[in-house]
């Protein structure tokens, strides 16, 4: 298994050698390929990084071990891991449960009811705590699920809500909500996060693992990131150790 890189003795903030210091972020991580890369891009801007993980009853909850890896290989300042288990209400195979009946044919049966509405209302909530200036989520409306909550237009509302439903965003200061990947293809995310620097080794992307931490190579995860590896003609860690 891929250890984390070394931090750098005595490094206590979350930023790139040589780059200008900049104010609170939190980041959104799941322990996943897209978060992963989001989060070696706030640390090459310079971000004060924390980051936040949310156990929400998902059956792959072996990307949780992966998050706190990866936050710590990056140094991030701060990790909260919350528990908020949305698996009591089902609605999705991804948390154990079924889907409802008549629902939209187009989303996957793994589709969370209003995850990221969710964690990005929790993440705006430790912003606001923190002073941080930025919130980092690394959703996709290229290479993806179909979720509706990884689309444009979900994000364009949530900066709405963001400027009216908080002390800070009322008095114009609400933090950026920012989604480099929004944009991108896998293929692309994966190349820019080389270049970064990130180790695919320490994420995790499998809805179902199988014993000894392998992924399943069948479900929707597994397929997108098969599928932006190949695109990028860069071996996936995961598969090929």
């Amino acid at each position: 298994m891929s250890r984390p890189p070394a931090r750098p003795p005595g490094a206590k903030a979350y930023r790139a050698d040589g780059v200008d210091p900049r104010g609170p972020a939190i980041v959104l991580l799941s322990g996943g390929l897209d978060s992963a890369t989001v989060l070696a891009l706030a640390h090459a801007e310079g971000w004060e990084c924390h980051a936040l993980t949310v156990r929400y009853g998902q059956r792959h909850a072996l990307e949780l071990e992966r998050a706190r890896r990866l936050a710590a290989a990056y140094g991030a300042g701060e990790h909260q891991i919350v528990d908020l288990d949305l698996s009591s209400w089902g609605g999705s195979t991804l948390t154990g449960g079924a889907p409802p009946e008549g629902g939209a044919g187009e989303i996957p049966a793994t589709y969370v009811p209003a995850r990221n509405t969710v964690l990005l209302a929790l993440a705006l909530a430790y912003a606001e705590a923190r002073a941080a200036e930025a919130i980092f989520l690394g959703v996709s409306a290229v290479d993806y699920s179909g979720y509706p909550d990884c689309r444009p237009a979900f994000l364009d509302a949530f900066r709405a809500l963001a400027r009216v439903g908080t002390r800070v965003g009322v008095h114009g200061r609400a933090p950026e909500i920012r989604a480099p990947l929004i944009n991108k293809s896998k293929a692309e995310t994966i190349r820019w996060g080389v270049a970064l620097g990130v180790d695919y080794g320490l994420t995790w992307s499998c809805y179902d693992p199988q014993p000894g931490e392998l992924p399943c190579g069948r479900c929707d995860s597994c397929r997108l990131r098969a599928k932006g590896f190949a695109e990028a003609g860069i071996a996936d860690p995961l598969v090929s150790a």
